[in-house]
């Protein structure tokens, strides 16, 4: 692997691209390879990696936090989140400082167990905050399907889903973006497939690849990216093939629209997209927490100072925001990006903070 990893170095090197380009790594995961790794390091200055908004915990906006926050609050209920929600910061709170206040918020690692906590509680109305892109909505169409079969009238879901393409899209009109390439979400193309990508190349003449996630697969992926560059073409690519084929997984995305429909969803940073989140079918609105426990209006806002939004949209690198390593740190995080395991910042900080 080593030898492998020389080459492709030295490749890079000897056919870097004339003018610097932007490739975006979309996914947190990617992010965090690349910085632990110090795969910007080992490549020509002029290729510059930037993060999206691939961190499904980093593009939940404050509002959905501050929702759940008031559902705890008002009702006697028990949410359970994923870790990386927990310590987010809402307006006013977050989940972590309201289960220190005595609401019944609980860390959970499967939606199942959550469901079963639900059957084995009937007296307790329990809350699933359901997150993730379309890596993880086949798990809660799963389980959706399974409180409905099996009558369980006290689960419920609160839904963040989103969809990527959608949001690639809207970054691509955006003029304040510049993008050159997409390094494609392993993950989620493992459902989607590479399909969807192909507006990104045929429409906007935009090279997208999708990677796996070792040192070698990233550079490997970026090598492929500056081919076709050089080259004056635009295509979509897989490098992850051991995992990820062109078709996707066509019995998860049934399942997917077996229980939800697109829909409009909010994305911190990046606004209101058009058809990049889900919502549930009628025959299953019953398991919709927003629908279930209506709250009193809520005025959420930003973190004074935090730029997510913009380290979300590849503008800014974490370190150009002024409260990068000074306010904002992983034990007092001020914007999500500082707290998500895949968020941008907290890859930086972690593995890059005395390299800027």
């Amino acid at each position: 692997m080593k030898k492998k990893i020389k080459e492709l170095v030295e490749f890079l090197n000897k056919n870097k691209p004339v003018r610097s380009i932007n490739i975006m790594e979309v996914c947190g995961t990617h992010t965090m390879a690349i910085s632990r790794y110090g795969l910007r390091q080992l490549i020509p200055e002029n290729i510059n990696l930037i993060s999206g908004p691939g961190c499904p915990v980093c593009v939940t906006p404050t509002s959905d936090i501050d929702w759940i926050i008031e559902i705890a609050r008002q009702y006697d209920v028990s949410v359970f989140t994923f870790g990386d929600m927990f310590r987010v910061p809402g307006t006013e709170s977050s989940l972590y400082n309201e289960r220190s206040r005595g609401r019944d918020i609980k860390i959970c690692y499967s939606p199942a167990d959550v469901l079963n906590f639900a059957k084995n509680n009937p007296d307790k109305k329990v809350i699933f905050i359901a997150i993730g892109f379309e890596t993880t909505v086949p798990l809660t169409s799963v389980i959706v399907k399974r409180a409905y079969k099996e009558n369980i009238d006290n689960f419920f879901i609160y839904n963040t889903h989103k969809l990527v393409p959608e949001a690639l899209e809207l970054l691509l009109v955006d003029r304040e973006v510049k993008i050159n390439a997409f390094l494609c979400p392993g993950h989620v193309s493992v459902i989607i497939g590479s399909k969807p990508y192909n507006f990104i190349a045929e429409d906007y003449h935009i090279p997208c690849v999708i990677s796996g996630f070792e040192p070698m697969d990233i550079l490997e992926s970026i090598a492929t990216i500056i081919r076709q560059i050089n080259k004056g073409i635009a295509e979509v690519e897989i490098q992850y093939r051991r995992v990820v084929r062109e078709e996707g997984n066509p019995t998860a995305v049934k399942l997917m629209y077996e229980v939800f429909d697109k829909s409009d969803s909010l994305w911190r940073g990046l606004g209101n997209i058009s058809g990049s989140g889900l919502k549930l079918k009628n025959k299953f609105l019953k398991f919709d927490a927003k629908t279930f426990f209506p709250v009193k209006r809520i005025k959420s806002r930003e973190p004074a100072g935090c730029e997510c939004g913009d380290v979300l949209k590849g503008i800014k690198k974490p370190a150009e925001c002024r409260l990068f390593s000074k306010i904002c740190k992983p034990e007092n995080p001020v914007g999500p990006c500082m707290v998500s395991s895949e968020g941008s910042c907290a890859a930086y900080y972690k593995y890059e903070k005395l390299k800027v």
